[in-house]
């Protein structure tokens, strides 16, 4: 069986991870997001933002922490492994910093390919902040048309996702990727 591996992307508070509860809640296989808990461990560390504070090691963490995630993935025999955020949204947030990275970001991100890839809007309706979502709503907007441009140039065409409520977006994904199975 070949598993096909789902992305779902978007900015930050646009949903991605309660759609991603609501999946497993399903019984699909999922993968976590791994960037608070990197952010996290670095707050125990006394770095309050290590993204912010030094980009570059909070996203080689991040890289390979997702790396791992889609080798893992390779493993399963479900039909779908569902991922909260995928490995290109790594250079799109340096680019949206204009932080330079190593040539070998992009070759992990060539090398590693989603079946498909959701993406979210951002949302103001459900954004909030908190003391791992620094980003205003505005800054959000901006990370979303990064994340678009990005995945656009590794060859993804991003799927919409409409909104609504949990329950109609995930109806959204599986009659998307039904047809398809």
């Amino acid at each position: 069986m070949n598993t096909q591996k789902i992305a779902l992307i978007g900015g930050p508070g646009t949903g991605k991870t309660t759609l991603i509860t609501a999946l497993k809640a399903k019984g699909y296989h999922c993968m976590d997001e791994i960037s608070r808990q990197i952010t996290l461990e670095a707050q125990e560390q006394g770095i309050e933002q290590l993204f912010l504070e030094d980009p570059l090691l909070f996203s080689k963490q991040l890289l390979l922490g997702r790396q791992n995630q889609f080798l893992n993935s390779e493993t399963r025999s479900e039909n779908y492994v569902f991922f909260d955020r995928g490995l290109p949204d790594v250079v799109a947030y340096l680019d949206y910093l204009d932080s330079p990275y190593p040539e070998s970001f992009k070759t992990v991100c060539t090398q590693h390919k989603y079946d498909q890839v959701f993406i979210l809007k951002p949302w103001e309706a459900i954004y909030t902040q908190d003391n791992e979502r620094y980003e205003s709503f505005e800054q959000a907007l901006d990370i979303h048309e990064f994340l678009v441009k990005t995945y656009a140039e590794y060859g993804y065409t991003c799927i919409d996702i409409p909104f609504g409520t949990v329950e109609s977006r995930i109806d959204f994904i599986e009659n998307y990727l039904t047809p398809n199975a």
